[in-house]
Parts: structure tokens; sequence; C-alpha cells
């Protein structure tokens, strides 16, 4: 095992702190990476204070790696060093069930593995993120990066874009359709960047009404204030589809009256209660009511291939890794427009 630097979490009230952990060894099968630069995902934050009450202690966050490849194993075919390359939300799956061979490893049947906080398959421990120097991954789990692009911008793809890209795929977004964006924030900015690109109309539904200007930068050709009861009103009915991107308790009753008959909403956040939604608010006008939980490794080569065609990244801030409590304050604040990314050069 090889020894590197890392930020960590150790319980769920003490900050992220320096930690060393050890990598495995590398496997032929393996890719390791020089982590170059991470995102950071409100997930991170979730996973670090314990929030969805799931957490092994100590936790290293990060799951929007991009980086440099400095090894590869004997039997590795699809990268070599020197290649940029990304890791996103998970690394490994059972590769045999249904799900798995569908290219849908994020619900494989016998359980996926997560970059961080997740259970090795081979019983070496707990996985730990991309808060730290380099990683090693298997080849089928890795993912190829453009030069095409900033690659600190490209970082938050691997999970803000593909969390937003894969519903819009799957319900086949579109010219002629009326989407809503609930919440403009880290998912949601790139939620308007990919539906505009595909064609759709956008309305950014936001509670902040300073961010109705970025909104029409985004490409948004509309925005409602959701606290004003009379902008909501006038859309009652109005769309097709609604990318329910908030992470806080909502009532999703208000926005499942917003969708036209058989419209659909897809929420990609994740807020820690449980929702309540009466039969009725989902039977009239046959409506669903939907989630949606990042892509397989498939689509997520396919979505950040289409971002590098269409010049489509994230909108960041640059950050020091000892910065990185600071940073979990102001995203619970929604002060960072839109996702933080740490240079692991300060590191």
């Amino acid at each position: 095992m090889a020894s590197t630097r890392a930020y960590a979490v150790q319980d769920a009230v003490t900050p992220l702190a320096p930690w060393t952990i050890n990598r495995r060894d590398l496997k032929p099968t393996d890719v390791q990476i020089q982590i170059l630069f991470c995102g950071v995902c409100h997930s991170d934050l979730h996973t670090a204070r314990n929030e969805w009450h799931n957490t092994v202690y100590p936790c290293v966050p990060g799951h929007e790696i991009v980086g440099k490849v400095t090894a590869v194993g004997s039997q590795v075919t699809k990268f070599k060093t020197g290649d940029l390359a990304g890791v996103g939300c998970l690394v490994d799956s059972c590769r045999v069930c249904e799900n798995c061979k569908e290219g849908l490893e994020q619900f494989c049947a016998n359980g996926m593995v997560g970059t961080y906080n997740g259970n090795e398959k081979d019983g070496n421990g707990n996985t730990y993120g991309g808060y730290s120097k380099s990683i090693s991954v298997h080849e089928d789990f890795v993912l190829h990066i453009s030069d095409k692009l900033p690659l600190e911008a490209v970082a938050p793809l691997l999970c803000a874009g593909i969390t937003t890209y894969s519903p819009l795929r799957h319900w086949k977004i579109g010219k002629g359709h009326k989407v809503a964006v609930l919440g403009l924030g880290g998912l949601g900015h790139m939620g308007v960047k990919l539906a505009v690109s595909m064609g759709a109309e956008v309305t950014i539904l936001s509670h902040t009404a300073s961010k109705k200007a970025d909104a029409k930068r985004l490409g948004a050709a509309h925005f409602v204030l959701t606290s004003d009861e009379a902008q909501v009103k006038k859309v009652k009915g109005s769309f097709d589809f609604i990318l329910n991107t908030v992470s806080a308790d909502h009532d999703y009753n208000l926005y499942l009256g917003l969708l036209r008959s058989n419209g659909v909403m897809v929420c990609v956040g994740a807020p820690a209660s449980p929702a309540k939604i009466p039969a009725f608010n989902i039977i009239f006008g046959r409506k669903s009511f939907a989630g949606s939980l990042i892509g397989g490794i498939p689509e997520t080569q396919e979505m950040l291939d289409y971002c590098a065609e269409h010049n489509i990244v994230s909108d960041i801030e640059l950050i020091a890794m000892k910065d990185i409590n600071e940073a979990y304050e102001r995203m619970l604040k929604g002060d960072v427009r839109y996702r933080f990314v740490i240079d692991m050069a300060t590191l």
C-alpha cells in the first residue's frame, strides 16, 4: 500500500482536517490518477455530518475527481500514463446483474461501491474519496476527459453534470418541452445549461430574487420567484417536466401543481426528511413523481463527450483545501455561484 495526503472527517461534529490514508497497491486492471481538482458536492456535506445516518468514519469525501494518469496495471487497455481521466460517484459494482449489464451500475442489484464511504468488494475496507492527492480505480470506472475544456470546471460534471443530464435524457427532453428547474445551485445551474442545449424552453423556480440575472445568463427563458404567490399562480399547470434539485426540506405538493397533465417531476436533490404527498396530487392529471440517481458509466462518458462538444462546464469558485470547512458553511447559506472546486495542488 502507498500512503497519500488527504482531508478527512473523524466524526459528525468535528471539521475536516489533514490526514494520511493508504491507497491499495495497483491491481492489474487499475488506473492510478494524480488528482488535480475535486468538486465539492452537497452529498459530501451530508455524508461528513452523517445526515443520511450511514457514514463510516474516518471519511474522506469527494466524488467529482479529475486528474492525470500516473500509472496503469498490466491488463489495462483503456488508459495510458499521461491521459486526462475522471472518477465520479462510483468505483465498482457486481458487473453481472441485469442493471450492470445495461450500463446502469448505479442501480447495481448487488450494491454499487461509492467512491467514498463505500465497502470495497475485495474486503479491504471503506473507500476514500477525492479530497486527496491520488486514487486507484478499476479502469471500467474511470472516464476519459477531453482537453478542450478547463479541467477545474469539468470536475463537477462527474456528479452535478450527470445527475442532471441523465433524467433529461431518460425523459427525452428536447425542443417543444417546457421545463422548469427548481433551485438554482450546483445541480440547478447545470440542469439549466443542459436543458437549454437540448432545445427546451426553461424556467427557473427559485426563492432567491437576486438569481434572476444569472438565470437569464445561463439561458433560461423565464424566472419565477417562488416566494411570490402571484408569480407561482401564473405558472400553475404550465410545465411538462420539473427537474427538482433542492436538497433542503420543501413542499413537493406546491410544485406538483405546476405540472401539466401527464407531467413529470424528477427529484435529484436528497432532503433528509421524508416527503408527504397525497395521492390526489398525482392522480388528478396523471402526474408522475420520480427520482433519478447520477448515471451509469456509459451515460457518464456520453455526458462528458456531449459537454465537450457543446462547450458546457460548471460555473465554479476555485478554493484551497484548507478552506473546505468554510466552503461547507457557505454552501449551506447558498453563498456559491455555483460549485466549489478544490485545487489539489494546495493539499
